[in-house]
């Protein structure tokens, strides 16, 4: 789940930050172990690429993660939100653990280009304790697991909406709500956050946007099929394509636990076209796809281009066939 996490940032763990985790889910290396480890290894290198410095955020984030949720200590509180954020991104974030005092705006695939509302920043604190009094308020006596986990998915968009810290809120949320639920007693799936974060991501993009103009209107449907997955054991398909607001029809979720969804657009993004053309009748590299169309960020060309390209069926991962490979490649499906 900590490992997962990290793709709501683009960010891939190391090669060693995977086999050093089996090591520690296998009862072989404490998390200190783990944390030391991995502090040790990342000091050994004087310059590092980018590649590598993202490496080491997914790295150090994911074994802080794992450390705060194996922790029964939990606060029902804004501060206990901020402590949470400061320690994850403690000496990686310069404002790690600190309110906002910018206001945000953040490009979205899914919402072709355009940004959620954020909260104006100087208001970050006092929206925060409402919506914390609000939940403290409302009482779970006598609900179905069902209306807990439509409840559950509400707080959860609100709170990210408010989005109080300068980077770092998806993460943050997803570990607070964890904790949250647990401390109330119930137990979430590991394979939801661990297999569909970015997921759980765009759904919260979803439930915190309305254009008019577009027809496009809030919707918590999405991000309550990805808590229904982990609360209730549903069986939501969890594709990030249904949640573009270009996709054709609707997603209609229905009480046999099954999301029926209609074809894709035919064109998603303008960028899918242009890694197509790139990818011809090739099988490319994320290196040599950056450098055919002429981009450095490949955590960009990650969100913007090759994932898109994959959750419409259009791109297909090869050599070998799985997410966490330094050496995975891409060719048309």
């Amino acid at each position: 789940m900590a490992i997962g996490l990290q793709d709501v940032d683009g960010l891939t763990p190391s090669q060693y930050l995977l086999d050093t985790a089996k090591e520690h889910i296998e009862g072989e290396l404490s998390i200190d172990q783990v944390q030391s480890r991995i502090a040790a290894y990342y000091q050994q290198r004087d310059e590092r690429t980018q590649a590598e410095l993202e490496s080491e955020e997914a790295d150090v984030v994911s074994s802080r993660i794992a450390e705060i949720l194996g922790e029964r200590a939990f606060t029902f509180s804004p501060s206990e939100l901020k402590s949470i954020h400061g320690r994850l991104f403690k000496g990686l974030l310069k404002e790690a653990g600190a309110y906002r005092r910018y206001n945000i705006t953040k490009n979205e695939w899914v919402l072709k280009g355009d940004t959620v509302r954020y909260s104006s920043w100087n208001i970050v604190p006092e929206t925060l304790e409402y919506d914390f009094e609000k939940e403290g308020a409302f009482s779970y006596q006598g609900l179905s697991k069902l209306e807990v986990t439509r409840h559950i998915a509400a707080f959860a968009s609100g709170i990210w909406q408010i989005h109080p810290f300068c980077e770092g809120n998806t993460r943050t949320t997803a570990v607070f709500i964890i904790k949250y639920l647990n401390a109330m007693g119930l137990e979430i799936g590991n394979g939801p956050f661990a297999d569909h974060s970015w997921y759980f991501r765009n759904a919260l993009v979803r439930a915190n946007y309305t254009n008019l103009d577009q027809d496009v209107h809030e919707t918590n449907r999405y991000l309550e099929a990805f808590f229904e997955n982990a609360l209730l054991g549903a069986s939501h398909d969890l594709k990030n394509r249904y949640l573009h607001i270009d996709w054709v029809g609707d997603v209609n979720a229905t009480g046999d636990g099954e999301m029926h969804i209609p074809q894709v657009a035919p064109q998603v993004t303008p960028q899918v076209l242009r890694l197509l053309d790139v990818l011809g009748d090739k099988e490319l590299s994320l290196r040599q796809i950056a450098e055919a169309l002429g981009l450095s960020d490949r955590k960009n060309i990650m969100r913007n281009y090759v994932v898109p390209a994959l959750d419409s069926g259009r791109v297909v991962r090869t050599v070998p066939d799985k997410p966490n490979s330094r050496f995975q490649k891409y060719r048309k499906a």
